[in-house]
């Protein structure tokens, strides 16, 4: 028996951990220090909420993936509770690390000895907010990042530990992105773990001016397309708002989401939101300084289709739009 906890010691020589995360973005991550030489002693993550038409109960990305590890979860609905400040002492993690999880009270983040380390999709100071991954797309970023920080009071304001730069594709999508994000952040956390244990990394303070760009929670208004602004920047909208939350028209009184588009550099003349086809294979609309190819969308109550599919049922003949 005895053998078996000095083997069991001996794969965990690095630091006792509880993570703190929710959807899928933070899985990767998880699973990355479930397997690194640091003790994955519990899980924290939102309480199971009923969703779809028969409302079931349904449990998040991160406890799906902790109860398949059998660690040890909590999905307390109050940070503050006095019973899950206990629970949450009594497993003597060293570091706490928050992936895509609730803004924490003080008393949560200062708990642990090491502090608590945090992963935001941005290069921070820029992107501060909900929506890093959205907004750097809709702003046109050709380059963005990732950053590991150990929190403090303001949000995302907190000591860098490590940044990796990422570049932007032309025509990628912010799901594109966050996909490769995800990946790429399950190694930079674990990195800044080994380097805070071993002292080989200084936090460093950010840098506080008014210059630096904000990613702000996106609402249903600040999807919508103004076919009065540039094609870049309408694509860029389109393509920063894909899969989710989704940019949106409306054509002959019908909501429609747009998901892929094409900057074509077409400038001829036209009214605004006029479209361009041959009801076979193509779908150009004018905006500002030219005409933009849109190349997947979904009417609505429809399932979301290429624009060939969507023009096989739906001919246009001089429909704004709006």
């Amino acid at each position: 028996m005895q053998f078996g906890l000095d083997k069991l010691n001996e794969h965990f020589c690095g630091m006792k951990v509880v993570f703190m995360g929710t959807p899928d973005f933070a899985v990767p991550i998880l699973e990355a220090i479930h397997n690194s030489n640091h003790e994955l002693v519990a899980v924290v993550t939102a309480p199971d909420k009923p969703a779809g038409r028969g409302l079931k109960m349904m449990q998040s990305a991160v406890k799906q993936c902790a109860d398949a590890h059998e660690i040890p979860t909590l999905q307390p609905e109050n940070l503050k509770n006095p019973d899950f400040i206990n629970e949450l002492k009594s497993f003597g993690a060293d570091l706490f690390v928050v992936v895509a999880f609730r803004m924490l009270p003080e008393v949560v983040w200062n708990m642990p000895p090491k502090g608590t380390m945090n992963l935001h999709a941005s290069l921070l100071p820029n992107y501060r907010g909900a929506a890093p991954i959205n907004w750097a797309v809709i702003n046109g970023e050709q380059e963005t990042g990732l950053t590991t920080f150990l929190l403090k009071h303001e949000i995302d304001t907190g000591d860098v530990l490590k940044q990796l730069k990422m570049p932007i594709g032309p025509n990628e999508t912010a799901g594109e992105l966050h996909d490769r994000m995800m990946l790429a952040g399950a190694d930079l956390v674990v990195e800044s773990m080994d380097d805070l244990e071993a002292g080989n990394v200084k936090p460093v303070p950010q840098l506080h001016t008014e210059n630096h760009i904000h990613a702000p929670k996106i609402f249903k208004p600040d999807c919508r397309v103004n076919w009065n602004k540039t094609a870049n920047e309408v694509h860029n909208l389109i393509r920063g708002m894909s899969p989710y939350p989704t940019a949106w028209t409306t054509w002959n009184g019908k909501a429609i989401k747009l998901f892929r588009s094409l900057e074509l550099n077409i400038a001829h003349e036209g009214e605004i939101g006029a479209t361009q086809t041959d009801n076979k294979t193509y779908l150009n609309i004018k905006c500002a300084d030219s005409w933009l190819g849109i190349v997947e969308l979904q009417l609505e109550g429809k399932k979301r289709m290429t624009i060939t599919d969507f023009l096989r049922g739906n001919k246009l003949e001089n429909q704004l739009f709006i």
